[in-house]
């Protein structure tokens, strides 16, 4: 150092933000959780930094930028670990195992965003946000055959049942994207069951008479399902699955599934599923069972089209 040059024995929080590449708000943060001891104060009111005060903040700054977060930085600081070498201080290791398990989670969830941004460049569509588990029974078919409204239904699927109840409810969109005469005879049905708004009642013979034609309808699309070979691809949807998620044949998944969320995000999938996790179809971790999902998905159906749905049901039980 020039013999020349005072350093100052203490300087200002503008200049100690300036110093460690920090802020006086983010510095402000740290003394109000506790991170940092509040410094002595000048005649005019304002905090003054030593040299003690500056170390703590550069190692501070060097935590955060490797991602600890500050109540374990604090928690570091407190056992006196924080700055210690590195053959002492069991807590600050707890700390960066815990951190490089989040790193790697945060990893595999970046991983899957770019294959999703990616499959979204590819397909010049939303479906490229849906699971690749499920794309990929979409895949080849007729351009423009795939509606949005088929995407909107997958999306909810997904969410409720996760991409393996999706991958097996595709195998519809694609037998109705394959079949203009079964896509044009469900938009009809579909058509029939809407005009059963509010102003129609429970009792009105349209009701029953709609479900009859809702009932008639799925059973033609089960036969062109089966005619057709698709129901093979639903089985070797399950084996696939059964295949990336092998816990699941052992029983080891929970009652409501999970895996990931989105995900999820917590999303567990080396490179396929969002939320793939064993046993539920891959439904997020943490995530609602399945009845608390389809509570809180509003469909603004009519008591008449409710009860066409239900007489639909029974036919269909019936048989």
């Amino acid at each position: 150092m020039h013999a020349s040059f005072m350093p100052p024995r203490q300087v200002k929080i503008g200049d100690a933000a300036a110093f460690v590449g920090s802020t006086p708000r983010a510095i402000r943060h740290y003394h109000e959780i506790g991170l940092l001891p509040e410094p002595e104060r000048g005649g005019d009111g304002r905090r003054r930094y030593g040299y003690e005060d500056m170390i703590r903040l550069l190692w501070i700054r060097k935590m955060a930028d490797a991602g600890i977060a500050l109540d374990d930085i604090r928690d570091a600081f407190a056992s006196g670990t924080a700055s210690a070498g590195t053959d002492s201080g069991d807590d600050l290791a707890g700390v960066l195992e815990r951190l490089e398990d989040t790193l790697a989670e945060q990893e595999a969830r970046v991983r899957r965003r770019r294959i999703a941004v990616q499959r979204m460049r590819t397909e010049g569509s939303r479906m490229g946000l849906l699971s690749d588990f499920v794309t990929e029974r979409l895949k080849g078919l007729p351009e423009g055959s795939l509606r949005q409204e088929d995407l909107d239904s997958l999306l909810v699927t997904e969410r409720i049942l996760g991409p393996l109840g999706a991958a097996v409810q595709a195998t519809r969109f694609v037998a109705l994207a394959t079949h203009p005469a079964l896509r044009e005879e469900s938009d009809r049905v579909d058509a029939a069951e809407e005009a059963l708004d509010d102003s129609v009642a429970v009792d009105d013979p349209r009701v029953a008479h709609v479900a009859a034609e809702r009932h008639a309808f799925e059973s033609a699309l089960h036969t062109v399902i089966e005619e057709s070979g698709l129901d093979e691809d639903i089985d070797a949807v399950f084996t696939a699955w059964d295949a990336l998620h092998p816990a699941a044949e052992d029983g080891e998944a929970s009652e409501d599934g999970e895996a990931s969320e989105e995900g999820a995000e917590t999303e567990a999938d080396p490179g396929s599923d969002p939320g793939s996790g064993s046993g539920s179809g891959g439904r997020e971790a943490g995530s609602m069972s399945v009845l608390e999902a389809i509570g809180k998905m509003p469909y603004d159906f009519s008591p008449a089209r409710l009860r066409c749905m239900a007489l639909a049901e029974e036919l269909s039980a019936q048989d």
